[in-house]
């Protein structure tokens, strides 16, 4: 084991991506993870593009590194087990409703009985101290419940979601590090203890922070919604020959731009443009302004042009140029490896460095139940205990 949380182990009963997510950063990380799954295995095996059954493209990315364990919790074996695996671990992680896991006899309490310095992660869709705690939650629905799709309703015209997983991808990385700061603050007092991260209050926080703006105050000194961001014209405009991301931001930027095409006179006369507060205030006119100039030449034309005044732009990928991105090249985010059962696969490296302890890199998701026989191993059950456990179909060996 190597990274900077070598030694740290996790308990994994998180399904679908925003649990996985957040364990996958902690696995990327070095710590040991120990990833639960049902009998049928973890939904987002089968979600996407595999090359062979339930081990789908997005599943070898959220699940690498993480070990394997197939186990019917409904079966009180494996229930059994799996509290034998408690005192072994630092941390408990899990998206499962709470009334499941309650159900289950694997809430809080119940663990921590087993291991009374344990940090136990919840993630739930809705905060335990409201009227919509319990409540079945995805991102779709996170995305709405948020106000997400009636922003982009403002700045484009109609209700839609993120196409991603963003949600899941945000609050796994807000679990992420609540469950680090857990951990720490265990180092530090010898104390566990429960962590809740909702997706909701998560998500308003989020959404929030931004475009809270003038109802910050009270009374409120203006209406919510941050102008910049929201203006139908921000977006990569269209050059002559295909598009470009700009964004001329500050005072000197501004005046470098309309300086490099010849119209100084913009910001020097025109008090809508004079400043950042005046800018904002008349975003949509100075949006389609520049989108009106940048039409004029071609995309090569203007990155040339914009980078020799030091003013932020860049060319839009696609997803496919995304994977040929000569950045990403230079700095080895993308490799390829053999994967023991699914053949020859494009990996991405953890995109932190680290001058000392750097995360592990080479790790592959694993096969359903891969890991079954040497966890319980490691739990303290003989060979023919595992055996048995297999047989009764309390847990589920390698596929």
């Amino acid at each position: 084991m190597s990274g900077p949380l070598a030694g740290i182990r996790v308990l994994d009963l998180t399904t679908v991506q925003m649990g996985p997510w957040c364990t996958r950063i902690l696995t990327d990380y070095g710590a040991d993870t120990i990833k639960v799954e049902a009998p049928e295995g973890d939904s987002s095996r089968y979600t996407g593009i595999a090359r062979h059954r339930g081990m789908s493209g997005s599943f070898q990315h959220n699940a690498r590194g993480k070990r394997s364990i197939a186990m019917d919790l409904k079966q009180p074996a494996a229930r059994e087990a799996l509290l034998r695996l408690v005192p072994t671990v630092d941390a408990f992680a899990s998206n499962i409703r709470p009334q499941a896991l309650a159900r289950l006899g694997l809430d809080y309490q119940s663990v921590r009985a087993h291991n009374p310095s344990i940090v136990y992660l919840s993630m739930v869709g809705y905060g335990s101290g409201g009227r919509y705690a319990g409540r079945p939650a995805y991102d779709d629905l996170i995305q709405a419940a948020s106000g997400i799709p009636m922003l982009l309703q403002r700045s484009t015209g109609e209700p839609r979601f993120i196409p991603m997983a963003a949600i899941d991808r945000i609050v796994g990385s807000a679990a992420a590090n609540a469950l680090l700061a857990g951990l720490l603050a265990r180092a530090r007092t010898g104390t566990g203890q429960h962590i809740e991260v909702p997706m909701f209050e998560t998500m308003a926080q989020f959404v929030l922070a931004e475009h809270m703006q003038g109802r910050t105050f009270e009374p409120p000194a203006g209406p919510a919604g941050y102008a910049r961001t929201l203006s139908r014209q921000r977006r990569p405009y269209p050059t002559k020959d295909g598009f470009i991301a700009a964004l001329p931001y500050n005072d000197g930027q501004w005046r470098r731009f309309f300086a490099a095409i010849g119209k100084s006179e913009v910001v020097e006369q025109d008090p809508r443009f004079a400043d950042i507060a005046a800018r904002t205030a008349n975003i949509d006119a100075l949006y389609e302004m520049l989108a009106e100039e940048l039409k004029h030449r071609t995309t090569d034309e203007w990155l040339e042009l914009l980078e020799q005044n030091d003013i932020p732009c860049i060319r839009p990928n696609t997803l496919e140029s995304l994977l040929d991105d000569p950045h990403l090249a230079d700095v080895e985010f993308f490799g390829f490896a053999e994967h023991p059962s699914e053949g020859r696969i494009r990996t991405m490296r953890e995109p932190s460095t680290w001058s000392e302890t750097a995360p592990p890199t080479g790790r592959f998701a694993p096969r359903l139940g891969q890991h079954t026989r040497e966890i319980l191993a490691e739990a303290g059950y003989a060979p023919e205990d595992i055996a048995a456990l297999i047989d009764q179909r309390a847990v589920g060996d390698q596929r």
